[in-house]
C-alpha cells in the first residue's frame, strides 16, 4: 500500500500519480493526494531521490512504478499531477516511453525551459552538493536537459504563482515565482497556462489551486471567471 491514498467512496477507474519536486519528499504532495482521493481519484503519491542521480536516472524508475500501482489499482486512465523538478522527470520519462492510458498532465511551477536561479547559483560547490546533479540540470542553457525534451505532445495544463519569496525575485527579469519565471515555466504544445497570486514552494497546497487541477482534470482547460 505504499504511496498509495485510498477513496471512501464508490471506486472509479480515473487514477492519478503525483510526483514532488527538488529535494522534496512525498509528504509534500499528501494534502493534494487526499484532496484528490476525496474527489474519487485513485491516487499513487510517488517518492524518489530528487537529489542523488541524474533526472534522466531517476525518470523511468519512479515514473514506470507509478504508473505500476495506477495499473494495479485498475485506473483506466492515468493521470498526473507534478511540482516543480517533477514535471521535468514526467516529460523525461514520457521522451522514452508511456502508457497507453496516459490522461491529463497538470504541472505546477516546472522550469520547463530551466530556471535563472539554477544559472546563478549552480557554479558554487555548495549548490551541487545540496541539489545534486538533477539540480544542476536545471539551467535555462541550450544544452541543459529541459531544452532538449521539446514540445510536449499530451493534454497538458501549468501552474504557475507571480508571488516569489523576498529577495529570490531579483535572480528573474520578468514575473516569477521565485525559483522559477512565469515565461520559462511555459512549453510549446501544452493546452492551457494559468498564473495565480502565490509561490512556488507551497502552490500544491493552496485550495484555489487545487480546485484548478481538479477543473483541468475533468475539462481540460483551466477555470476563468
Amino acid at each position: 500500500m505504499k504511496g498509495r491514498v485510498p477513496v471512501d467512496r464508490k471506486e472509479r477507474k480515473q487514477g492519478v500519480l503525483l510526483l514532488h519536486g527538488l529535494a522534496r519528499t512525498a509528504r509534500s504532495m499528501s494534502p493534494l493526494a487526499k484532496f484528490l482521493g476525496h474527489h474519487g481519484y485513485q491516487v499513487v503519491n510517488q517518492g524518489y531521490p530528487s537529489t542523488r542521480a541524474p533526472i534522466e536516472q531517476l525518470a523511468a524508475p519512479a515514473v514506470g512504478e507509478g504508473f505500476a500501482q495506477l495499473a494495479s489499482l485498475g485506473a483506466e486512465s492515468m493521470h498526473v499531477v507534478t511540482h516543480s523538478m517533477g514535471g521535468i522527470l514526467l516529460r523525461s520519462a514520457l521522451h522514452k516511453s508511456r502508457p497507453a492510458e496516459l490522461g491529463r498532465v497538470v504541472m505546477l511551477s516546472p522550469p520547463n525551459q530551466g530556471s535563472e536561479l539554477v544559472d546563478a547559483l549552480a557554479r558554487f560547490r555548495w549548490f551541487c552538493m545540496i541539489f545534486g546533479p538533477a539540480g544542476c540540470q536545471l539551467n535555462t542553457k541550450r544544452e541543459g536537459l529541459p531544452q532538449q525534451l521539446g514540445p510536449v505532445d499530451f493534454s497538458l495544463g501549468i501552474i504557475i504563482g507571480d508571488r516569489p519569496a523576498m529577495g529570490l525575485k531579483y535572480f528573474f527579469p520578468g514575473p516569477n515565482d521565485g525559483k522559477v519565471s512565469v515565461e520559462r515555466a511555459q512549453v510549446a504544445g501544452m493546452r492551457d497556462f494559468l498564473v495565480l497570486p502565490c509561490g512556488h514552494s507551497m502552490i500544491m497546497r493552496k485550495k484555489n489551486v487545487q480546485q484548478q487541477i481538479l477543473h483541468f482534470l475533468e475539462k481540460e482547460r483551466f477555470q476563468r471567471e
